[in-house]
């Protein structure tokens, strides 16, 4: 896999989960820079079984930290929501954890990806 260079970061997702690609709707929608790429776990199997997954400036972020660090690289008001980032992290996480356990049954899952559109097929990694 391609990562990107260091002006970017990649947002691992859950692809056959509704609310991770959801999610990467979200992010894309308010993300107009481009900043972020994208790909789901499912094509990135040396990666732990995580819903959602940071890799920037070389480094692994994972749970709440890497939702709040991509919460500060989004257009205003999102990046607000980093300020979070002062909880404790064993609380932010399990805030992070319970919803995670429950994404598929509130919010569905799918048997395969979601193929991304063309005008957005080039932030995605395959």
């Amino acid at each position: 896999m391609i990562l990107p260079d260091n002006d970017g970061a990649l947002v691992l997702f859950d692809g056959a989960c509704n609310l991770c690609n959801g999610l990467v709707r979200f992010l894309i929608a308010r993300d107009p820079a481009a900043r972020f790429r994208f790909a789901a776990l499912q094509t990135a199997q040396a990666m732990p079984d995580h819903s959602l997954v940071l890799v920037e400036g070389g480094r692994t972020y994972t749970r709440s930290t890497a939702a709040l660090r991509i919460a500060r690289g989004l257009r205003f008001p999102w990046p607000l929501l980093y300020a979070l980032i002062a909880l404790p992290r064993p609380l932010r996480d399990w805030v992070y954890d319970w919803v995670a356990r429950h994404r598929y049954g509130w919010f569905g899952r799918r048997d395969a990806c979601q193929a991304p559109g063309p005008d957005v097929r080039g932030r995605f990694l395959e």
